[in-house]
């Protein structure tokens, strides 16, 4: 399994939604607001602290260049501050309801 970190602008949010939504193995997500500031240009200007959107989602290996690319796409301006993605490994998930574990508890 792997956990996707998204940080993409706020009025993109509808639009990443939506096409996850779509997808019909996608599990889930939480979406949390967040502030920060990148590196932008070739002279790596600090830009100003401006909102952004947190994703956070956990998926079977097998969905995360689908996911991914999902995201990445629908949430694409072309100019700077559209937001990273981050992919890490995910070694256990248990759902506190049923006790379920790893891929039944997504």
């Amino acid at each position: 399994m792997k956990e996707i970190k998204a940080i993409i602008q706020e009025f993109m949010l509808p639009k990443v939604v939506e096409a996850l939504r779509a997808h019909p193995e996608f599990p889930g997500l939480t979406v949390s607001r967040v502030k920060g500031f990148g590196r932008y240009g070739t002279e790596a200007e600090l830009s100003e602290t401006s909102p952004k959107i947190k994703l956070e989602i956990v998926v079977p290996a097998a969905l995360v260049d689908n996911v991914v690319e999902l995201i990445r796409s629908h949430a694409h301006t072309g100019r700077p501050g559209d937001g990273k993605i981050f992919v890490s490994s995910i070694d256990e998930v248990i759902r506190i309801r049923t006790g379920e574990r790893d891929q039944d508890a997504l």
